[in-house]
C-alpha cells in the first residue's frame, strides 16, 4: 500500500494539552481573584477554535464574547486592551474592522496573544465573565501559567478596582 492511503497528521500552532491548560490555568486565576464566572476561548494561530469552556452561571453571550476578543488579538497582532486604547479616537476604522470580522471582534480587554519561546505568536485567549480588565488578568496569568508569554505581558494596574 502506498502513502497516499494515509492522513498526515497537519502541524498545529495550539497543541490542545497547551490550550486545555491555558484554560483550567484561567478557571483558576479567575477563582483565586474572586472573579465572577468566566468564559474561556482559545484559538489557534489562524483563529480556529480548539477549546471554549463556560463556569456555571457565566452568561449565554460570553461566548461569544471570549472568541470575538481572542480574534480580535490575532486578526489585528495585537491584544484587545491594545487595539482599543490604539481605536478609541477613530471609530470609523472600528466599525471596519468590526465589518471586516463578521462580528468577531470585540475591542476591550480580554483577548491575550500567546506567544511561544521563538517569539511566535501561536494562537490567543480570550475572556468574557467579569470587567474587562479582570478578564484579561485571567488571561494573562493562564497564558504565563503554560508556560509561554502574553501581549500584554502584564495586566492593567488598576484590573483589581475594573468596574467597581
Amino acid at each position: 500500500m502506498s502513502d497516499d492511503y494515509y492522513v498526515h497528521r497537519l502541524q498545529v500552532s495550539m497543541p490542545l494539552a497547551t490550550a486545555d491548560q491555558i484554560v483550567e490555568a484561567a478557571l483558576i486565576a479567575g477563582r483565586d481573584a474572586g472573579l465572577l464566572p468566566l468564559t474561556v476561548a482559545v484559538l489557534d494561530a489562524g483563529g480556529t477554535l480548539v477549546v471554549l469552556k463556560r463556569q456555571d452561571g457565566s452568561g449565554v453571550l460570553r461566548g461569544d464574547i471570549a472568541i470575538g476578543k481572542a480574534w480580535g488579538a490575532l486578526g489585528m497582532g495585537i491584544s484587545s486592551r491594545t487595539i482599543r486604547d490604539r481605536l478609541k479616537d477613530r471609530p470609523a476604522f472600528q466599525s471596519a474592522l468590526a465589518s471586516a470580522a463578521q462580528g468577531r471582534f470585540i475591542p476591550v480587554p480580554g483577548g491575550v496573544l500567546a506567544i511561544n519561546a521563538a517569539g511566535e505568536v501561536i494562537g490567543a485567549v480570550g475572556i468574557s465573565g467579569d470587567a474587562s480588565d479582570k478578564d484579561e488578568y485571567a488571561a494573562i496569568s493562564a497564558v504565563r501559567a503554560a508556560g509561554l508569554t502574553s501581549h500584554p505581558e502584564a495586566p492593567a494596574e488598576n484590573w483589581k478596582d475594573a468596574g467597581l
